[in-house]
């Protein structure tokens, strides 16, 4: 089979886009099905996560929305059926619910079903990855995760510190996620995951989703920019510390037709993810962020193609592609 016939028959989630304007050309192009967008923006409030989910749902209320609503895992076969658009509503960031958990409760009502407890540094729930202090999950974190456990959101630990991260997979009664992460055994960086996280995230029923996101990937030379070789060597790497039923892909590629304001919203990401060295080598454009070949979602049937040619099982790939996501997503969602 060719890679574009497989990425069409696919049922294909990408684990996680950090914004989008509503643009669906390189979704279609690249053969997507579904994706967890970060509705806000990543240090966002009550008040800004509550417009900016009101603006998806009145967008994917038109008539001719291209869009359509994920809140259980039967809407993921639905929607392709329909030929739309799939969104899971996430968060990078419980910020918006700062010490209430009450909120908890109002977001899952509005639709979100994916949410990561830290982004990179501290909050009232935890520590972020870039935290010193690597401190865990603080008591109201604990709490938090019980009543996401309950609810049926997912916790996705990409951002969030390592102590944090073992807090949660220690605590969880359901799969925890790992939506767009790398291996840090072979690109030491605070953002990708040990391989004691990836196993355990394993042991949870998770998926680990794999990401094209250049610095993640980078072996440090910098004469030569990371390409699909670089995300295969990471995705055949935490495949075996695994398994094959627990790997995905999240690209961390926004989703627009307006790159370069989609940039000056992401500005302070590099600073912040500690990869300006990458960027000073390569580009702080969003196409010089991502792996060679593989930067823009039209772009992802290359990787489908070079698993093929390195002899990967269709049936695995489909699981890589997004059965493994529709699998933990609809234990987590129960239904």
């Amino acid at each position: 089979m060719m890679a574009a016939e497989l990425q069409n028959k696919a049922l294909v989630i990408d684990g996680l886009s950090y914004h989008s304007d509503g643009y669906t050309g390189d979704l279609r192009a690249g053969g997507i099905d579904a994706l967890n967008v970060t509705v806000n923006h990543f240090e966002a409030d009550f008040s800004e996560s509550c417009q900016a989910i009101a603006g998806w749902l009145a967008h994917m209320a038109a008539p001719d929305a291209e869009w359509a609503p994920i809140r259980r895992a039967a809407d993921l076969a639905a929607a392709k059926a329909a030929g739309k658009i799939g969104l899971i509503m996430g968060w990078q960031n419980m910020r918006p619910v700062a010490d209430d958990l009450d909120r908890l409760h109002l977001f899952h009502q509005l639709g979100v079903r994916i949410m990561q407890p830290t982004y990179n540094y501290r909050n009232f729930m935890g520590d972020g990855n870039l935290e010193s202090e690597d401190a865990g999950l603080s008591h109201l974190g604990r709490d938090a995760v019980g009543i996401l456990n309950e609810l049926g959101i997912a916790i996705d630990i990409s951002h969030v510190g390592d102590h944090t991260c073992r807090d949660i997979l220690d605590l969880s009664t359901q799969p925890v996620l790992a939506t767009h992460v790398d291996a840090r055994a072979l690109t030491p960086l605070p953002r990708n995951k040990d391989d004691g996280i990836l196993r355990a995230v394993a042991q949870t029923g998770g998926v680990i989703g794999v990401s094209v996101y250049g610095p993640m990937l980078w072996d440090g030379d910098r004469e030569r920019r990371p390409g699909i070789d670089d995300f295969i060597r990471h995705l055949e790497y935490i495949t075996e510390l695994a398994g094959i039923a627990h790997v995905g892909f999240g690209t961390d590629i926004p989703v627009s037709n307006d790159l370069r304001r989609t940039a000056q919203i992401a500005e302070n990401r590099r600073l912040w993810s500690g990869i300006s060295d990458y960027g000073d080598c390569f580009g702080h454009d969003i196409p010089a962020r991502y792996a060679e070949g593989a930067n823009n979602h039209g772009k992802l049937p290359n990787i489908t193609a070079a698993l093929l040619d390195r002899g990967w099982a269709e049936d695995d790939i489909e699981c890589y592609l997004g059965a493994n996501f529709a699998r933990a997503l609809a234990e987590i969602w129960r239904g």
